[in-house]
């Protein structure tokens, strides 16, 4: 079992988020992270799986998304660096959504205490 890297790059986070839900119903690949850049008018999807059911998934995206990409690239059996590369992203995204979750559950704390002594 071979596994591969998809790259989809595309212009607007909807777009972005339109192309992510095609390639997940397309073919059993994972989400493995996206990078957004330029206040997210430019966003890179990265999904993970076997070979024939990543090349399915971007293809998926390509032909039935809103908008079509700036580029899109499939990697079958990526070297080592290129996946701590990838890794480094996705955990930058995972600190960053956890950050978000803590910040959450503080304002909530927050106004349980506040509506307590009112």
């Amino acid at each position: 079992m071979k596994k591969a890297l998809g790259f989809f790059e595309i212009s607007g986070v909807v777009a972005a988020v339109t192309a992510l839900d095609l390639m997940a119903k397309a073919a059993d690949v994972e989400f493995v992270t996206w990078e957004k850049k330029l206040g997210g008018r430019l966003v890179t999807i990265i999904i993970r799986g076997e070979v024939s059911a990543v090349t399915a998934a971007i293809e998926a995206a390509y032909s039935g998304g809103i908008r079509k990409p700036a580029c899109k690239a499939v990697i079958a059996n990526p070297h080592e660096e290129v996946e701590r590369i990838v890794q480094k992203s996705r955990d930058r995204l995972y600190k960053t959504l956890q950050a978000q979750a803590e910040k959450t559950e503080q304002k909530s704390a927050n106004n349980e205490s506040y509506i307590k002594e009112v």
